[in-house]
């Protein structure tokens, strides 16, 4: 059992879990993203003297969304620009006499789903797009988007108040755009829901592995998306692959918080609520014939939830859904995934030799799960020394704690 959180500890945990949705709601009111998160970012500060002295309020959200629009409403009042805010300031002084109840209901899931749109506008670069939904929803630091990225916090920051003021000068809506909009945008918002998950599901730093709120905040926008969209196949097998994913949440760790291995998972300990709902969705989508990346990746994945054991995975099977992905999707990083699959098909030695292939491409030195699985197919190849030059190159490229660990043990074991 866990030690119970302190009560600096609480108000962290509180003030990230729901951040999104405040921010997004405020955001939409305010039409201003910057002064949102600016008075959001007051309001927290305001929450940790308040809440250390008071404890916390029954309503945590409602507490800081109240007290986010009081230093709106102080900010504008005292803006140069006094006369074009009156529409802000009118929305905000009818707020005023709100109950809290009241104040909750404003706080709608919806608006992250507006808010996600908004930060994948097409006027916005792709790599911007995708930060600046990550800082605004899914609640990253810079530092930790910068990691995702593999760049300097400072450039990362210069990034995300770049988009901020494009979206102001451009007078981009906070809306979810008109359905003939809605195809060329899905794209980017799968991409940043995607990217919202993998942080949650393996933390690019830290002293844990996993960031659950991040998973769940991904899956349940990728819920509400498919739900506005019940005819796109995409969100469908997105929703499905992440669902089956996070199906193994409880087995990927031990009661340390060490990383478990899929080969070494305990299985019974796998969500089959999750598994169940994850290839529903797939068996609803999958005769469509509008097959996409996300639909493979979870077909991929419920080969897996539906093997008994290690032993009795259908790796063929496998390898034939990655063959069709990456005539999808040829990129380095879907052959590497096919080269581990083939490890089991057929022989470490022929993954190895598809891993040559990809020696020339220029970010995969720098891309640590390529490391990761080179050095795990020359251990299985009987190559120690190489692997374990392998392995303890992925841990040193790894700012993950957990998983650092995890490389190092597995490289010293050899």
């Amino acid at each position: 059992m866990f030690p119970p959180l302190t009560l600096e500890q609480t108000i962290d945990k509180t003030v990230r879990e729901e951040w999104g949705r405040i921010l997004s709601c405020l955001a939409s009111g305010l039409n201003d993203l910057q002064l949102a998160e600016d008075c959001l970012q007051d309001a927290a500060l305001s929450a940790i003297e308040h809440w250390r002295k008071n404890g916390l309020p029954q309503s945590p959200a409602a507490w800081l969304i109240t007290v986010a629009r009081r230093k709106a409403l102080d900010k504008l009042r005292r803006d140069r620009n006094f006369s074009n805010k009156q529409a802000e300031i009118t929305y905000l002084l009818g707020l005023e006499n709100r109950t809290m109840d009241e104040v909750m209901q404003d706080a709608i899931p919806d608006s992250r789903l507006e808010m996600v749109f908004t930060c994948c506008h097409p006027t916005l670069e792709r790599k911007s797009q995708i930060a600046l939904t990550l800082r605004t929803l899914g609640g990253l630091s810079t530092e930790e988007i910068a990691g995702a990225f593999l760049d300097k916090p400072e450039t990362m920051q210069r990034r995300i108040t770049r988009a901020k003021r494009k979206i102001a000068f451009a007078g981009i809506p906070y809306k979810v755009p008109d359905k003939e909009e809605l195809p060329q945008r899905t794209a980017s918002v799968l991409s940043v829901i995607y990217l919202i998950f993998n942080e949650g599901y393996l933390a690019t730093s830290g002293s844990s592995l996993l960031r659950v709120d991040l998973t769940q905040e991904a899956i349940r926008l990728a819920r509400m998306l498919h739900e506005l969209l019940p005819g796109e196949t995409e969100p469908a097998g997105l929703l499905a692959l992440m669902l089956l994913h996070d199906s193994r949440r409880a087995s990927r760790t031990s009661g340390k918080g060490d990383l478990i291995s899929l080969e070494k998972q305990n299985r019974n300990r796998w969500s089959r609520e999750k598994i169940d709902e994850g290839i529903s969705i797939l068996e609803q989508t999958l005769p469509k014939n509008d097959i996409g990346p996300y639909q493979l990746q979870a077909a991929i994945s419920a080969v897996h939830a539906n093997s008994a054991s290690w032993k009795e995975t259908d790796w063929s099977e496998i390898v034939a859904l990655y063959e069709v992905l990456y005539a999808i999707q040829p990129s380095p990083i879907v052959r590497l995934n096919s080269a581990i699959a083939i490890s089991y098909a057929d022989s470490p030695q022929k993954a190895l030799g598809m891993l040559e292939e990809l020696e020339g491409v220029e970010k995969m030195q720098s891309y640590q799960p390529y490391h990761a699985a080179r050095g795990d197919l020359l251990a299985r190849a009987n190559r120690p020394d190489e692997a374990r030059q392998s392995l303890s190159k992925a841990a040193e490229l790894s700012n993950n704690t957990v998983e650092r660990t995890f490389l190092l043990e597995k490289a010293a074991l050899l």
